[in-house]
């Protein structure tokens, strides 16, 4: 999976209204326009074709704690979205996961269960 990691890329994704608020994550999700960006990342097939992966962006604010506990928050997200993402998102969109207080203290498999239902409502699971 590509990682976003500019400001643009963030508000671009934010800008388009699309997420979907969990109990331990808020997912935010837009699709990919691959004849307008010109930022795009895009993965190249064995035949040539281009294709619109998965990019992923994570972020956590300070209302959640302080440094360490921020990069705990990530450090979950990051490790709930490497086993979803992958399975389970819709190819040529972008995901932006936001964490919250929640995010420190909740089950794992809470999160899990709570990223699938994003993807779910978000129109964008594919089993």
């Amino acid at each position: 999976m590509l990682r976003l990691k500019r400001r643009r890329e963030f508000l671009r994704i934010a800008g388009s209204g699309r997420k979907w608020v969990a109990p331990g994550l808020i997912l935010q999700v837009r699709r990919i326009d691959l004849t307008g960006e010109t930022d795009k990342k895009v993965a190249v097939g064995k035949d040539g074709a281009e294709s619109a992966g998965v990019r992923i962006g994570f972020t956590v604010s300070r209302k959640v704690g302080n440094a360490v506990q921020r990069n705990r928050a990530k450090r979950r997200l990051r490790e709930v979205a490497g086993q979803i993402l992958p399975l389970h998102a819709r190819g040529g969109h972008d995901f932006v996961l936001i964490g919250r207080r929640a995010t420190l203290k909740r089950d794992f498999k809470a999160l899990t269960t709570d990223l699938e239902t994003a993807l779910k409502k978000l129109d964008v699971f594919q089993d």
